[in-house]
């Protein structure tokens, strides 16, 4: 996917939601893990869609394949994150596009930590997620990150792990490609969805449960 709109030390702000309200996903890779809260009270079709491809077991194999550093960065809002794929790469077409869950409407921002979803136009998101390294408003609905305004989808925070994140980003890159790409070793959820996402007759997620059903 050619994600032209894209895109610590210390510790992350994580944005406030229920501990209810907050399945986790584990990234093991051989730099370390990385442990991302998601929320699915605010971003509920972005969290399921993610949860979906991890049931799914469509991460391990892919990896972080790109990282956006600021200061080499040419577009007029520089951003610092790191992007990754699945198994099937970042044009993976996967279970099809899903709807953009804007900033506007969600409450949440991009912010050091913040998982969010790689795009083309709106309603394109399938697989393809990044991390945010650096606070990166212009990734917000109405930033100028890319053209159209309106912004990406944050559905989540980094909760552990954010050295990892942060050694990613420093990785060796050509034209913002990861000279050797940091692949996953094994991906899987933790906590509870099941309040918040449909699961299908097989027991697999098929999308956001509706909100009479919550």
């Amino acid at each position: 996917m050619s994600i032209t709109g894209l895109m610590l030390a210390g510790a992350v702000a994580v944005q406030s939601f229920p501990v209810f309200y907050q399945p986790r996903v584990t990234l093991r890779t051989e730099y370390g893990s990385i442990t991302v809260s998601l929320d699915a009270i605010n971003a509920p079709v972005t969290t399921c869609n993610f949860l979906r491809y991890v049931q799914r077991g469509h991460y391990p194999r892919g990896g972080f394949f790109r990282t956006v550093v600021s200061e080499t960065d040419t577009n007029p809002n520089p951003i610092d994150v790191i992007q990754a794929a699945s198994s099937h790469g970042p044009d993976d077409p996967g279970f099809g596009g899903i709807p953009l869950e804007r900033t506007r409407d969600t409450g949440l921002s991009h912010t050091a930590g913040t998982i969010s979803m790689a795009r083309d136009g709106p309603d394109t998101a399938t697989s393809s997620f990044f991390i945010v390294v650096k606070d990166s408003p212009s990734l917000d609905f109405g930033g100028a990150r890319n053209p159209d305004g309106q912004g990406f989808a944050a559905f989540g925070q980094v909760v552990a792990g954010m050295e990892t994140v942060q050694g990613i980003h420093s990785d060796p890159a050509t034209a913002e490609k990861l000279d050797d790409p940091v692949a996953f070793r094994q991906v899987y959820a933790t906590g509870g969805y099941s309040e918040w996402c449909e699961m299908g007759s097989d027991g697999f997620i098929v999308g956001p449960r509706p909100p009479a059903q919550r």
